[in-house]
């Protein structure tokens, strides 16, 4: 997995380390012990049963991982302090299923479940913070936004993150400045394949202001340089507009955004795509109705000139099913609507998607997804979660996916 690079132990030698300092300095031995005995530990465990029939594969999947965490984070020293963060994934069992990426278990004829198995030193960062902002040096957590261009891919067990220097400044109450430089992507597939880990030179700018009425706008230009996958190397840049009425009664809520692509370093094609996307949503004190449509730019001609966004976290778009994590060469459009609330404690989520080419007049399928929640008390969850993708397209096959998620955080 991806912490090969780093070891385990380095978090604890780091601890070991300023614990030993207190035999040299009294003064910085108080300040040090302080701040590693005054810090925070915490645990979580996430065991989830996936199941996946996926046509025309003959056999369906069934994985059921188990993620057990812990981290820990020392109290500030002079505006200092140090996080760390493992996780390790136990498979129970269970290997009819591909991990993906030519990770093991690899059977024949199984669709992808992409949960390797295994130890992963998931953060490890200093951090300096002051009234003006926030630093960050190390392996950490990015999410920009809505993770559509930048994000964590947070439903997978093996979280991505960045190795990564990072800036966050408040420059006023209605004025976000935000900027990291990436060094390397630690992917949700580990280290142990070709695909779990990209070298970077990429950085990423992204800019809020917020209105007096609670609108925001959010300008952003990402330039990713990937050193292995040079396909996967653009310039983005953008604006989103987003917000909600506070009118008593229902509340209307917005959101409009533009993006623009082009090839960007060693990448071998020479293409300009665009983004759109506009969500509308009005929430009722007994539900929440929503609906949106989103396109990413294509040629049906020619292979290569599709959007790209490889660094988002993809499952929360265009639909559960994961059928569309990279945009086909004809574009796609995502014409959707959905109704979410609340029964007593349990929260549920329905939706139903349409998708079709952006350039031609490709049809590629339909999918409904819906899901039900609750925590129990403070620390536990559970998730029940279903998406059936089905199409007449031959590229498409039919899809269904089920999953049943219990959670323990502390």
């Amino acid at each position: 997995m991806k912490n090969r690079h780093i070891p385990v132990s380095v978090p604890v030698a780091l601890l070991s380390a300023l614990l030993a300092t207190t035999s040299f300095s009294t003064l910085a031995a108080d300040n040090l012990r302080d701040a590693i005995y005054q810090g925070k530990f915490g645990y979580s465990l996430l065991w989830r049963l996936e199941n996946v029939d996926q046509d025309p594969l003959p056999h369906n999947a069934t994985a059921i991982p188990l993620r057990a965490r812990i981290n820990f984070q020392t109290a500030d020293l002079n505006g200092f302090s140090l996080k760390t963060e493992f996780d390790y994934i136990f498979h129970l069992s269970v290997d009819t299923f591909n991990a993906g990426a030519g990770n093991t278990p690899n059977p024949p004829g199984y669709p992808v479940i992409a949960d390797p198995g295994g130890e992963d030193l998931n953060q490890l960062f200093l951090q300096y913070k002051a009234g003006f902002g926030q630093f960050r040096l190390g392996r950490q957590r990015i999410i920009y936004d809505n993770a559509r261009f930048v994000g964590n891919v947070g439903w997978r067990l093996n979280e991505q993150t960045y190795d990564s220097f990072s800036f966050s400044q408040n420059a006023g109450a209605d004025f976000l400045f935000k900027y990291a430089y990436i060094d390397k992507v630690n992917r949700i597939f580990g280290n142990d394949v070709p695909a779990g880990e990209h070298d970077q030179n990429t950085h990423l700018l992204n800019l809020t202001y917020k209105f007096e009425n609670a609108a925001r706008l959010t300008t952003y230009y990402y330039y990713i340089d990937n050193k292995d996958v040079a396909k996967f190397s653009n310039v983005t840049w953008g604006a989103r507009f987003s917000g909600k009425t506070s009118n008593d009664g229902p509340k209307l809520g917005y959101l409009f955004e533009y993006a623009n692509q082009k090839e960007n370093a060693d990448n071998p094609v020479d293409y300009s795509a665009e983004y759109w996307r506009t969500d509308l949503s009005l929430a009722f004190n007994w539900a929440t109705i929503y609906a949106g449509y989103e396109s990413l730019g294509g040629d049906s001609t020619t292979p290569g000139l599709a959007f790209r966004t490889p660094l988002a976290t993809l499952h929360a778009f265009n639909g559960w099913a994961d059928k569309f994590l990279a945009t086909p060469d004809a574009g796609l459009k995502d014409a959707f609507v959905g109704i979410k609330g609340k029964a007593g404690k349990w929260n549920w989520n329905v939706l139903y998607h349409n998708f079709s080419a952006q350039s031609g007049t490709a049809d590629f399928g339909t999918e409904f997804d819906g899901s039900i929640k609750r925590k129990i008390k403070d620390n536990f969850g559970i998730l029940l979660k279903a998406a059936s993708f089905s199409s007449d397209n031959p590229a498409y096959g039919d899809t269904t996916k089920l999953w049943v998620q219990l959670t323990a955080d502390y």
